[in-house]
């Protein structure tokens, strides 16, 4: 078991007043079999009240209405997450297996994507999860990570073509396979040590529970990893979300750390 200390920082500047706003955050971290978050604390700037509620997958989600004149607004999250409990995360809703099934907005298999899968044919284990490790494995060797050439809309199939990409592509390529394979997958959004941001990452469904893999770094999600929310693609698990009035242009600043504390 590990005792991990996070603290997410989001800060977003405007170039013109913002009057008001109707804010979503998706940043705490989820109870599973794997993790325990404890201590967990929430600050807003500017200081409004908010509510907490859950998404249709089950992610916890900060939301509220900030009518407080600001030009800059900044959440902080903070707490401990012990992990190292189990390497499942969840059980399986079989009532939500189905759309974990099938190809949805970022992570759908275009042509050259999909002619890359037919060409692993005859290579594939048998096992559903040795098959996912395996694909992980090709994707670890045959796509690039670089910071800057792709964005929040990036598909799938749209980094597959220029090779290279950060752990969003990583994720939506790897699902992008696993469900030409038929096999339930679905993207998750942590952090880990030594990132500096949000992490992202796959689980899927084997024997009614979810398993995480992490394709960036070829391995199984393991106690350094705390999950935040899960969805069909990244767009299912943005951090922040908010409708404003007035604003002008923006710009974000995210700082993330993650430290490992001695376990009482």
């Amino acid at each position: 078991m590990k005792k991990l200390t996070f603290d997410y920082y989001m800060q977003i500047d405007y170039s013109e007043a913002v009057s008001s706003c109707h804010f979503t955050i998706k940043c705490l971290p989820k109870e599973t079999l794997r993790q325990k978050p404890e201590n967990v604390k929430v600050r807003l700037s500017p200081d409004v009240p908010y509510s907490t509620g859950r998404d249709s997958f089950g992610n916890t989600q900060i939301y509220g209405w900030d009518d407080v004149e600001h030009t800059t607004f900044s959440f902080r999250i903070t707490g401990n997450v012990y992990t190292g409990f189990d390497r499942r995360e969840e059980q399986a809703d079989e009532d939500l297996l189905a759309v974990f099934r099938h190809p949805h907005g970022l992570n759908r298999a275009g042509a050259e994507l999909s002619a890359y899968h037919e060409g692993m044919a005859g290579a594939l284990p048998e096992d559903a999860y040795e098959k996912a490790l395996f694909l992980m494995h090709r994707v670890h060797e045959d796509f690039v990570y670089e910071k800057g050439c792709t964005d929040v809309e990036t598909t799938a199939e749209e980094a597959w073509k220029q090779g290279r990409g950060v752990c969003q592509d990583y994720a939506h390529i790897l699902i992008a396979l696993l469900h030409r394979e038929r096999i339930p997958a679905r993207y998750v959004t942590g952090m880990i040590p030594g990132e500096g941001a949000s992490h992202a990452w796959v689980e899927i469904e084997k024997d009614g529970f979810w398993y995480g893999i992490d394709p960036t770094n070829d391995i199984p999600v393991g106690d350094d990893y705390i999950k935040i929310g899960v969805g069909r693609d990244a767009a299912d698990c943005q951090i922040n979300r908010g409708i404003m009035h007035g604003g002008g242009s923006q710009s974000q600043l995210v700082k993330v750390s993650v430290d490992e504390e001695q376990a009482e």
